[in-house]
């Protein structure tokens, strides 16, 4: 086999040096542009788990690497004056340089041939290398083979809106420095690190606005290092700033769709770019570069397109997880205006889990005494604003209390609305509802939501959804209401939608989204324009009149005042997931040439009208929320500016929280999933419209939820599948965190007290068991060099 690496970096060479150390036989060789000695850049960052990967694969490269390392484990962030330190954190950064000349070391080592200075054509690759059997395409984030193949490769490319500079000091460092500073235009981070004795990286990061405040421009080196010098005097202590081609850039975001063609396999940034920000640009192509490694190893010799498919079935899930965290990383930093009004301890937590990896939780594993000063400080703002003192209980923020006009919430856990396709043809409650309802609010969430409820026999989404349009229905939900009032803390949430074009179609564990098996069955339905859901397969929905919109508002109205009548404490509107009022929101839905479509005032105009007249008939002492998609997850649809717009015109109408869900507008929704992947949307509309917002989607575990409430991205987190399979979430979550000052049914006090005896007992085991199961390879580095 001769496998051929176009592209000297990191990421080929240690697939290069991996791959000829396992197959000695073969011909490995890599050809690079640069020569040897060149090196563009400072100082690269790795974590503890990193190194870990490394020793378990080469150890002489390793222990190479390990002894350059500049070791820390505190991450200081500078704001205003103050400084907050979280310990625990276990990174190194080594020069750029000296990692490219370790992994040449042991390239020529093991027989891998080291061509430099060569430049290659992408469209001689062929010519140059016609018995290659494999062409690793690792030639960095402009690759020019990536681009000569673009068709294959279908690169999608986004050029990120802030600017950003690489320089380094003199500076020495013991730690991980974040210097944010306030300027007269705009905020400025410095994200700076030793990598060796007397050097270290600085990173300097703005937005748009700022950088042209400031007069800079893309290739005045001297100007910007001058301003910057003395922008960050203080933080430089004296010492200057070094150059290497510190050109102010804006950052691209590449990921492909393919990784191979041919003969040709992409590798590190070429096929995928993460954001600096998380320090995993280098990592990402050295984990990328073992796994491809494996797939030739283990493949090639039989089949190499097997090999090819192997390497992208292994990482690219990983790697999409990475680069959403990275992208989460850096969109907090292309908005870090929106978190600059909080305190020093807040904005720290902001900056600690902006990438969502980490969490409440890992931070306590971390440096327990961090979060004791953080928790110190949200109890502290809690308590200034609403009286509400919990410096003492400290039962963390996820069991404080929140209000909402008159109603007072006693934990920030929600269960989330969730269809349960369990209703009869009547659309009337049955036994499950009952069970399903009255157990959850059992489980000692804030609050709980009802499935969307519709306030006719037309607005459902399948036959088996509830309704709120006779007095039987009314009734059933009173009894519902009155047992968790009854034997609960817990407030209920009557949530009301209409179907609107994705109506009349089979339950949720059928055949989603499609209308009836028997046409006969089906009922006509409507949207804000004449456009089916799947085209050649759901029905053609009519597009409201005037008529049709004031029967749709007089439903909404009659369903309300049953809603009141019944007793919720709270109602929420449904103007998400394609649904009819969400219909009219969006552009994708919304084709009309009317008052009620075009530009976002209009847009609203319809669905403002619905909200106005259930505002006016629903209780004034109680509250209402409203549920919108953030984004259709389509290209022209929902922006951000739209999003907001929508929250703040709720708002003015007497709206008090925006349930902040996305997607599930049109059928070619292409959503980016992860971990708490919505709740950057909530971030968005918290910091922006100042409104109260609740998360929800793909949150799982309490350390989520108090980070979301910590990081100020939301004031109530709701949670959907875990409470399906635990509806005890809350009340499993307030014993192991010891939180004393939840309610529970009397019935239930002797479990109470087991819970509170056993499973702080079990957290405090499993921290212990964290600390001491965390790879940490640069202790034994700090030991060796003591010795």
């Amino acid at each position: 086999m001769r496998v051929t690496v176009i592209g000297g970096g990191p990421g080929g060479l240690y697939c290069a040096l991996l791959t000829k150390k396992r197959r000695p036989g073969w011909r490995v060789e890599v050809y690079e542009q640069n020569r040897a000695d060149d090196t563009f850049g400072f100082g690269v960052v790795f974590s503890d788990e990193t190194l870990h990967e490394f020793l378990s694969r080469d150890p002489r490269s390793f222990a190479r690497i390990r002894d350059a390392f500049s070791y820390w484990d505190d991450v200081a962030i500078h704001k205003a004056g103050r400084v907050m330190r979280c310990g625990g954190n276990g990174f190194a950064g080594v020069s750029r340089m000296r990692l490219l000349q370790i992994l040449q070391e042991r390239c020529r080592e093991e027989g891998v041939d080291l061509h430099f200075g060569e430049n290659i054509p992408p469209d001689q690759l062929g010519a140059r290398f016609p018995d290659s059997d494999v062409i690793v395409a690792c030639d960095g984030i402009n690759s020019r083979i990536r681009e000569h193949h673009r068709e294959a490769f279908r690169p999608e490319v986004e050029v990120k809106s802030n600017r950003f500079c690489w320089m380094g000091s003199t500076r020495p460092m013991d730690e991980f420095n974040y210097f944010f500073r306030e300027t007269p235009h705009g905020i400025v981070c410095a994200h700076t690190y030793q990598y060796e004795p007397g050097r270290s990286t600085w990173v300097f990061e703005m937005d748009e606005a700022c950088w042209q405040g400031h007069g800079f421009t893309e290739t005045d080196e001297e100007g910007a290092r001058r301003v910057l010098e003395a922008l960050y005097a203080e933080e430089l202590q004296g010492h200057g700033l070094l150059l290497n081609r510190s050109t102010w850039r804006r950052f691209p975001r590449i990921f492909c769709r393919r990784w191979s063609h041919g003969n040709i396999v992409l590798l590190g940034d070429a096929k995928a770019s993460a954001h600096f920000s998380i320090g995993s640009g280098t990592k990402l192509a050295m984990e990328c570069a073992i796994a491809l490694s494996d797939a030739l190893v283990e493949k090639a010799e039989q089949d190499v397109q097997a090999a090819f498919a192997a390497y992208d079935d292994t990482r690219r899930t990983p790697c999409q997880v990475v680069q959403h965290n990275a992208d989460v990383s850096l969109a907090w930093f292309e908005h870090m205006n929106r978190s600059w009004d909080m305190d020093a301890e807040q904005f720290s937590m902001v900056v600690m889990c902006r990438a969502k990896s980490i969490t409440y939780d890992n931070l306590v594993v971390r440096d327990p005494a961090y979060v004791a000063a953080v928790d110190d400080a949200f109890y502290a703002r809690l308590q200034a604003e609403t009286g509400d003192d919990y410096r003492e209980s400290r039962p963390t923020p996820m069991f404080t209390r929140f209000r909402l006009r008159a109603m007072t919430v006693e934990n920030r856990v929600v269960m989330a609305p969730m269809a349960q396709y369990s209703a009869d043809a009547g659309g009337n409650l049955t036994d499950w509802h009952f069970v399903h309802y009255t157990s959850h609010a059992l489980g000692g969430p804030g609050l709980v939501f009802t499935e969307m409820t519709c306030p006719s026999a037309d607005s459902r989404i399948t036959p088996g959804c509830p309704g709120l349009w006779t007095d039987a229905h009314e009734a059933q939900w009173r009894r519902i209401v009155a047992f968790v009032h009854a034997h609960t803390a817990t407030k209920i949430v009557m949530q009301l939608g209409h179907a609107g074009r994705k109506g009349s179609t089979q339950v949720g564990w059928d055949e989603m989204d499609r209308p009836l098996a028997d046409p006969e069955s089906n009922w006509p339905i409507v949207s804000a324009s004449a456009i089916p859901y799947l085209d050649g397969i759901s029905q053609v929905p009519q597009a409201l009149d005037r008529a049709g919109m004031d029967r749709v508002r007089d439903d909404f109205v009659q369903a309300a005042e049953r809603a009141a009548r019944a007793g919720f404490d709270m109602l929420e509107l449904h103007c998400a997931h394609g649904y009819l009022l969400a219909s009219f929101l969006s552009p994708l839905t919304n084709t009309r040439t009317d008052a009620y479509g075009g530009p976002i005032a209009n847009r609203l105009r319809f669905p403002l009208e619905v909200f106005a007249a259930v505002r006016a008939v629903w209780p004034a002492e109680r509250p209402m929320s409203v549920r919108i998609s953030a984004t259709d997850w389509a290209e022209g649809g929902l922006s951000e500016e739209d999003t907001v717009a929508i929250a703040e015109a709720f708002g003015e109408a007497g709206c008090d929280l925006i349930d902040v869900s996305a997607g599930q507008t049109v059928a070619r929704q292409r959503p980016v999933y992860g971990r708490m992947f919505q709740v950057q949307f909530a971030d968005a509309i918290r910091n922006r419209a100042r409104m109260a917002v609740m998360a929800v989607g793909a949150i799982t575990e309490a350390g989520q939820v108090n980070t979301i409430l910590h990081t100020r991205r939301a004031d109530l987190v709701a949670l959907g599948r875990p409470h399906l399979w635990n509806p005890n979430f809350c009340r499993q979550a307030a014993a192991w965190y010891d939180a004393r000052n939840q309610a529970w049914p009397k019935p239930y006090l002797a479990g109470r007290d087991q819970a509170h005896r056993e499973l702080p007992r079990l957290r405090e085991q499993e921290i212990a068991l964290r600390r001491k199961a965390r790879p940490r390879p640069h202790l034994d580095a700090a030991a060796r060099a003591a010795e």
